[in-house]
C-alpha cells in the first residue's frame, strides 16, 4: 500500500527500485545507448510527441532554468498563480533576464483572455506557465492558453511546467503546439528523484541557435548533438534511467488513457469526500488538479497531530505550501496510488476527526 500521499517524492514500486540495481555500464557503450534510446522512444508516447525528448540529471527546476536560458533573447511573460509559477519567474530574474509577471490570485486559473491581452500590449520571447500548481491544487487550461498565444503572437514560445501532472493527465505536446514541456521523475512517473525530462519543439531549437550564453549543462543544442547519438554530454544518471525504462514499460502496459482515468477517478473521490466532510477546496471549481488536492482547513484540524496519527498507520500527507502552510493541507493521488489506497487514507482521517 502506498503510504506517502504527498506531492513528491511518491512511493516507488519495489520492482522499479530493483531496476536500479543493474550493473553499471559505460555511458558511451552500445549497450547503454540502446537502453537510453528505448527509454526516449517510450517517453515520446508519454509526452504525445513525435519529436525530441531530453533527459537531464536534475530536478524539474533545472529545466525551468534551461527554458529561460535557451529560449529567451530579451523578455519573458511569467504566469504566476501559485508558488511554482512564482519560482519560474524568480529563476528568470536570477539569470539576469527581463521577466514580467502576469499575476493571478492563487486558486484561480490563468485564462486565455488574460494572456492574449498581455501579448497584445507587448511581444514576449516566451511565456512560462505551470500546468498543475502543486501549491494550490489547480490545473491551468494549457490547451486553451496555447491557442490564445498562437493567435496573439505566433513568435512567442510556449513553455510548460508539467512536473506534477505529466503521466497523471493527458498533455498533448504536438497537438497543442507546445514548445517545451518539462517534468521530473518523483511525482506522477513514480520514480526516485533525480531525473528531469523535457519535450522540445523544432522551433524552440531554432530559437536556441539565436540565443548566446545558454550555459553549458542545460544547453539544448549540446544536448541535441548528443541525443542524436543516444547519449548525453555529461555522465547520465544510469541507474535512474534503468528505472525509468522499466517504469515506462509499466505505465504503457497499464495504458495511458487508463492511467489518466484512474487519476481522474481518485481526484473526484477526494473532492467529493472533502466537501461532504466540511472542508473546502482551494482551487476554483472546473480547474481542480487531477493529481493533488489542496484542502482549506475549515475544520481547524491540527495538521501536526493529524499527520502523527497517520504516520502511526504508515501514511502521511502534506501541509500547505509556503504562505498556505497550516491554512491548507494537501493530499496527493498520483503515481501508483490506487483507489483502495485512497479509501484507506480517507477512512483514517475520518477516524481522526471523529476521535
Amino acid at each position: 500500500m502506498p503510504h506517502m500521499f504527498v506531492p513528491g517524492p511518491v512511493d516507488v514500486d519495489p520492482d522499479i527500485l530493483n531496476a536500479q540495481t543493474k550493473p553499471m555500464l559505460p555511458h558511451r557503450s552500445p549497450e547503454f545507448e540502446a537502453s537510453f534510446h528505448g527509454a526516449i522512444e517510450k517517453a515520446q508516447r508519454l509526452f504525445y510527441t513525435q519529436g525530441r525528448v531530453f533527459l537531464f540529471a536534475s530536478s524539474g527546476t533545472g529545466l525551468q532554468e534551461a527554458a529561460v536560458r535557451n529560449l529567451s533573447r530579451e523578455n519573458i511573460l511569467s504566469c504566476v498563480n501559485g508558488a511554482f509559477g512564482s519560482r519560474w519567474y524568480d529563476v528568470a530574474v536570477s539569470n539576469g533576464l527581463q521577466a514580467e509577471k502576469l499575476e493571478v490570485p492563487w486558486g484561480q486559473p490563468v485564462t486565455p483572455e488574460q494572456v492574449a491581452e498581455k501579448l497584445r500590449d507587448e511581444p514576449y520571447d516566451i511565456i512560462t506557465l505551470v500546468h498543475n500548481e502543486t501549491s494550490t491544487g489547480l490545473q491551468n487550461p494549457v490547451e486553451e492558453i496555447a491557442k490564445a498565444v498562437r493567435a496573439a503572437d505566433p513568435d512567442t514560445l510556449i513553455c510548460i511546467d508539467a512536473v506534477s501532472s505529466l503521466g497523471g493527465t493527458k498533455i498533448e505536446t504536438d497537438a497543442w503546439g507546445l514548445d517545451m514541456v518539462l517534468t521530473s521523475s518523483q511525482k506522477c512517473l513514480a520514480l526516485p528523484p533525480g531525473l528531469a525530462l523535457a519535450a522540445v519543439s523544432d522551433r524552440a531549437m531554432r530559437r536556441a541557435e539565436e540565443v548566446p550564453h545558454r550555459g553549458w549543462y542545460f544547453d539544448l543544442l549540446r544536448m541535441e548533438k548528443h541525443r542524436l547519438k543516444d547519449s548525453t554530454p555529461a555522465t547520465p544518471a544510469i541507474s535512474l534511467i534503468n528505472a525509468l525504462d522499466a517504469q515506462l514499460d509499466r505505465i504503457l502496459k497499464e495504458g495511458l488513457e487508463e492511467r489518466f482515468a484512474r487519476h481522474s477517478a481518485m481526484a473526484k473521490r477526494i473532492h467529493s469526500w472533502a466537501l461532504k466532510r466540511g472542508f473546502d477546496l482551494f482551487a476554483q471549481d472546473g480547474f481542480r488538479s487531477q493529481t493533488v488536492t489542496t484542502l482549506k482547513n475549515l475544520l481547524d484540524l491540527d495538521f501536526q497531530d493529524l499527520n502523527r496519527f497517520l504516520l502511526e498507520r504508515g501514511m502521511r500527507i502534506a501541509n500547505g505550501y509556503g504562505v498556505l502552510k497550516n491554512e491548507t493541507f494537501r493530499i496527493a493521488h498520483m503515481g501508483e496510488t490506487r483507489m483502495e489506497d485512497l479509501d484507506i487514507l480517507l477512512t483514517a482521517i475520518d477516524e481522526f476527526i471523529e476521535a
